[in-house]
């Protein structure tokens, strides 16, 4: 029988989630009775010793764990940050949520807080082109962190984020396949540096498709996506700038914003024959399907974003708060069809 070298490996041959397992070492008894009954049947058919000095380790560490995003306004980040806050609890951790609300102060201020708090170890999702990037790097040498969605090469112990790649090229082979090549709707400054990957992503797939690519930058920085997508959508209608009839929106917020637009100008959004245009995006952001008509969209797997990212954690703190070397998580999107394209 070949030795089960860590949690992870035991977690995957006996079925049993690691977070679950993670709890059991720390307080056997904090896990149910049939569970518990379950881990230690594993135990003796497995050939696995945990690493005392590791459990008893960080046994010492506080159960606190800091969870950091950019906005916590937008639903999106409010959907991962659940997801993330609900399995840290399950694994009988203290999760405290924090949004630095867009503002590079107020993230270096969060970072400050949390070293006060003296955490088991930290999710982070930084502004990005926004950030401090010399506080963050002082923080992850000196915190256990695992940075989500919003990646900054070389810092932190693990990155698990979305495949930007992947959302861009599922929607623009719809999209051209369908009907026209689509038009990239984007905003000139973005927030989330997400945007401009997405961006290189569409000009390397219509190059790729032997197309010719048309992005339309609008004004606007910031996280007021909607309004942004909104303006920039009349301005860009009522030039009749539109190269195309089909449009691909950086992310969900902006088209929901265009939207808008297209509603105020009499423009007919949809995939019917009295249809003036079609509009899709990426995200899948919770409220997209509500639109008018609903969205169609490349979604965010936010339970595998969320998984990976507490068990990079989980193993980092086991790891005693450093990794071999840093690891890098990409999860592909899921594209969805609905009435807009």
């Amino acid at each position: 029988m070949a030795k089960i070298k860590n949690m992870e490996e035991f977690a995957a041959v006996s079925g049993i989630s690691r977070p679950t397992i993670s709890k059991y070492f720390h307080d056997p008894t904090s896990v149910r009775a049939s569970t518990r009954e379950k881990i230690e049947k594993a135990l003796e058919r497995f050939d696995y010793q945990p690493n005392i000095y590791a459990v008893n380790q960080n046994r010492r560490l506080t159960k606190n764990i800091g969870i950091v995003v950019p906005y916590l306004a937008d639903p999106f980040f409010a959907e991962i940050a659940r997801n993330l806050e609900e399995r840290c609890i399950a694994a009988g951790l203290r999760p405290t949520l924090y949004s630095a609300h867009g503002k590079t102060e107020l993230e270096v201020d969060i970072l400050n807080d949390l070293r006060a708090l003296k955490p088991a170890g930290v999710l982070l999702a930084p502004l990005g082109r926004a950030s401090d990037r010399g506080a963050i790097e002082k923080f992850c040498k000196d915190v256990p962190t695992v940075l989500f969605d919003s990646n900054i090469d070389g810092m932190g112990a693990a990155f698990i984020g979305s495949d930007n790649n992947s959302f861009v090229d599922q929607t623009v082979d719809y999209l051209t396949r369908s009907g026209e090549p689509p038009a990239f709707f984007e905003m000139r400054h973005p927030a989330n540096p997400n945007a401009n990957k997405r961006r290189l992503a569409y000009l390397a797939r219509m190059e790729k498709l032997g197309l010719e690519p048309h992005v339309i930058s609008v004004a606007g920085e910031g996280w007021a996506f909607e309004e942004i997508g909104r303006r920039g959508g009349l301005e860009v209608l009522e030039r009749k700038a539109l190269p195309t009839d089909t449009v691909l929106c950086s992310n969900d917020r902006l088209a929901i914003g265009f939207l808008s637009a297209c509603w105020e100008k009499g423009v007919k959004v949809g995939i019917g024959e009295d249809c003036d245009i079609r509009v899709a995006s990426q995200d899948d952001h919770p409220f997209s399907r509500f639109t008018c008509p609903p969205l169609t969209t490349a979604a965010h797997d936010y339970e595998s974003v969320s998984k990976n990212t507490v068990e990079s954690l989980f193993a980092l703190i086991e790891a005693g708060g450093r990794l071999p070397e840093r690891q890098e998580t990409l999860v592909p999107a899921r594209l969805i069809l609905r009435a807009s394209a």
